[in-house]
């Protein structure tokens, strides 16, 4: 027997669930056989195991420690439990954590739910599940108004109908500072990563066949309410007006996002039928994020037979926010820095001269340069962070903070992560507000390319399907970058590894030239290595031809980043 072979025998004694046992056994019937495709599969589930990191745990449902499964998620509840148990004794209390439990409609995600709260209630945790699938944003809410120590919620957001993954926030006493009930950073992911390491089997971890707290329907009714009134007093016919058309991409963010719009005051709702609902498949998408060509399709072809004001899109766990509106006579989705400029000047301008001396204005380092033009103007300060909510939700003095990849904060009191539900709100109310004006997106978008110039922003990427080429590719990089970019000399060449404008350390490569910065670094989520680009044209008074210099600038500087990629 070779060493494969008996480490995944070893798995299959220790393994909770008979569907991967078996699983396992035909993938190790077939290498005996001879299969080299099975040989493959089986050596890839052995490689390794999912790394705990940053953003939990994330990856393909399968057999084996390089999959999401229930031994690798026992596992990952036990070194949590652990970590929690021993954060209490450091700090002298003597008693339980209190840990919040949201799942969605994924394959297997119940499961991994309940898995967590019988670890959680057998370490002698308080356990508190979510009544049913529920949206990101809502475990982040009860992670806080719950004041848990921490909140798991199982979810692979965006990523392709074969994967899931295990989120975890932190709070309550277990973190007190401004990142209280925001996702884990260093040192906590390595922290708890050492404990699951720890964990000497599944055998060994104990599971409680009852005793945790099966939540009713008020804190999802607590999120709904608190979220509507981000729309803030508004004028309620205005709201009644606005058509709006609604897609969860199949996701868990329907009835949330409807509820929510509703409360607000907003009537004339049209949810794409074929998405409506929860489908762990995805069937009409390739893809279940809304940046993805195609995924909206049915969403606009339904705005257009309506007469939509706009499309609002979130992806299967609503954390995310995607718009549309007509520019030019045509359907158009919004780059995620359009609409976080819009969300950032409105969230701004509405607390002008009120806000906190501390009042800050966020967004990752990748996305637009424009949210600190906009902090500037209306005399707030703005930060800019490593990519990931995990960063922005805990910047001290939070106002508004979004990133690139259509993730917005707009109500940091109640969610200290990206909120797909609140973002639509103050989404709606803005069209409302500008459509009693006789007004509409466009023209909002305009209003901001005339007061801070264009800010054209662009995303380029490499997919592998060998992983290992990503850190070669950065490698390489880092060694020769480029001396021109779009036709002009290169004037600022910054490893991000070395840390960069005070921010942490980071696998990147900043180049800055004339008007036009790129920034090239590994997804943290997705096989990629990704390029954000963004050119800036001062405003002439023309925006016209201020978008027509911007749009020639970005075309020479995609043509030599694209260069560089794969």
């Amino acid at each position: 027997m070779t060493a494969l072979v008996e480490r995944a025998q070893a798995w299959i004694d220790d393994d909770p669930d008979p569907e991967t046992r078996d699983e396992l056994a035909r993938l190790i019937a077939g290498y005996q056989a001879g299969s080299s495709d099975a040989g493959a599969e089986l050596a890839d589930r052995f490689r390794g195991s999912l790394e705990f990191g940053t953003a939990g745990l994330r990856g393909a449902i399968g057999a084996g420690p390089n999959r999401m499964n229930r031994a690798v998620v026992i596992r990952a509840a036990a070194g949590l439990a652990r970590y929690l148990t021993d954060a209490l004794v450091e700090l002298g209390i003597d008693g339980p954590a209190r840990v919040a439990i949201g799942y969605d409609a994924r394959h297997g995600s119940r499961q991994f739910a309940i898995d967590t709260a019988a670890v959680m209630t057998a370490a002698g945790h308080d356990a508190l599940l979510l009544p049913r699938t529920l949206p990101t944003p809502v475990l982040a809410f009860a992670t806080r108004s719950l004041d848990a120590d921490a909140g798991v919620m199982v979810t692979a957001s965006h990523n392709p109908p074969r994967d899931n993954g295990y989120k975890v926030y932190l709070g309550g006493r277990v973190v007190t500072d401004h990142g209280q009930g925001a996702q884990i950073v260093p040192p906590y992911d390595a922290q708890i990563a050492s404990r699951i390491a720890a964990v000497d089997s599944v055998a060994s971890v104990p599971r409680a066949e009852a005793g945790w707290t099966t939540l009713g329907d008020e804190v999802a009714a607590q999120y709904v309410e608190a979220v509507s009134a981000v729309a803030g007093g508004g004028d309620a016919d205005a709201r009644r007006g606005v058509r709006i058309v609604l897609t969860p991409l199949h996701g868990v963010g329907g009835e949330t996002v409807e509820r929510a719009l509703e409360a607000a005051g907003f009537t004339d709702l049209h949810t794409v039928p074929e998405q409506a609902e929860p489908d762990p498949d995805f069937p009409t998408v390739d893809f279940p994020n809304p940046e993805e060509a195609g995924a909206i399709d049915l969403s606009l072809a339904l705005a257009e037979s309506v007469g939509a004001d706009v499309v609002i899109a979130n992806d299967p766990d609503a954390d995310r926010c995607a718009v549309a509106t007509v520019i030019d006579g045509s359907w158009t989705m919004l780059h995620g820095d359009v609409v976080g400029s819009l969300l950032g000047d409105r969230v701004a301008a509405r607390v002008a001269g009120t806000a906190p001396a501390d009042a800050v204005l966020a967004n990752s380092i990748v996305s637009s340069q424009q949210l600190a033009a906009i902090a500037s103007r209306h005399g707030l300060a703005h930060a800019s962070t490593l990519t990931g909510f995990k960063w922005i939700g805990r910047e001290a003095g939070l106002l508004y903070g979004y990133e690139e990849a259509l993730g917005y904060c707009v109500a940091p009191d109640l969610v200290r992560d990206k909120d797909g539900v609140s973002a639509a709100v103050v989404v709606a109310d803005l069209v409302a507000e500008l459509k009693a004006q006789g007004r509409t997106l466009a023209d909002a978008i305009d209003d901001l390319a005339r007061e801070y110039g264009v800010y054209l922003t662009r995303q380029v990427s490499a997919r592998f399907a060998d992983v290992a080429q990503i850190p070669e590719l950065m490698t390489q990089l880092l060694a020769s970058p480029p001396d021109t970019l779009g036709g002009a000399p290169v004037t600022s060449t910054d490893d991000m590894n070395d840390g960069f404008r005070g921010l942490p350390p980071t696998n990147g490569l900043h180049l800055a030239a004339d008007g036009a910065r790129v920034i090239i670094r590994p997804s943290g989520t997705e096989p990629k290595v990704k390029a954000y680009l963004e050119v800036v044209v001062p405003a002439s008074g023309d925006v016209a031809a201020d978008r027509e210099a911007a749009s020639a600038a970005m075309a020479a500087l995609e043509k030599d980043v694209r260069a560089l990629l794969p």
